[in-house]
């Protein structure tokens, strides 16, 4: 179950999941009630497309109802964010700090993910390794700021990744091999980084099926034990 299936690492997640002969049905959500490529006419049997809203729990409930009515998940993935928006940009300084962008960072980058884990953890299912990843960032580790500014969007991953680590301890409980992760996807080509791309190196700006594709990877390596923690794209810890 893919949240977010209309930017570009959602769908990315989405078509990586459809190809996986191991997936026999990919829910892909987004706020849009059509998604290109996803609930065309000609799109993948697999791809169950479905309408959510993180301002709005009662959509979050009914596509948790909808997703769960054929039995347990096996992946949940809350590849949602917002960085920029509008005339709301990441403050350079606490001069700039406002409650608006406090409260538009924290509605969509903690809120909402907390509220699809609300309705979603219970449905995972628990005699096997399942996942519930959510897209965090390196910025929002406290240990590794070194930079400072953008305060709202550093305050509300901080807050996100807070939330992974009190869900994963909860979840072993209820299942041991379960993962509750946090995934720092790198630089990737995305409208969430377009406007910051310029002093980034070549090398370091991902496509975002290259991360995706990273991200696959560094799951299917990590186990139980290792929930409740953020990771990169190439593996590492990043310390919260």
């Amino acid at each position: 179950m893919v949240f977010g299936a209309s930017g570009g690492l959602g769908a990315a997640f989405v078509a990586a999941l459809e190809a996986d002969p191991r997936c026999a049905t990919v829910h892909a959500g987004a706020r849009a009630a059509s998604v290109p490529g996803i609930s065309a006419p000609g799109a993948s049997a697999k791809i169950r497309p479905f309408r959510f809203d993180l301002e709005d729990e009662g959509s979050i409930e009914s596509a948790a109802a909808g997703c769960t009515r054929d039995g347990p998940l096996h992946f949940i993935m809350v590849a949602t964010g917002m960085l920029h928006e509008n005339a709301l940009r990441p403050e350079k300084n606490w001069a700039s700090i406002s409650a608006a962008a406090f409260n538009r960072a924290f509605t969509i980058n903690t809120i909402g993910p907390a509220l699809i884990a609300k309705h979603l953890l219970g449905s995972l299912a628990t005699r096997e390794k399942v996942v519930f990843a959510v897209l965090s960032a390196r910025v929002g580790s406290i240990a590794d700021n070194r930079l400072g500014g953008w305060h709202a969007y550093r305050a509300s991953k901080a807050a996100l990744n807070m939330l992974v680590r009190t869900f994963a301890i909860q979840l072993a409980v209820r299942s041991p091999q379960a993962l509750c992760i946090a995934l720092h996807p790198g630089t990737v080509d995305t409208a969430l980084s377009r406007p910051f791309q310029a002093a980034v190196p070549p090398a370091s700006l991902f496509s975002a099926a290259h991360s995706v594709q990273c991200l696959l990877h560094v799951i299917e390596r990590l186990q139980g034990p290792q929930s409740g923690r953020l990771f990169a794209w190439d593996g590492t810890e990043i310390p919260f």
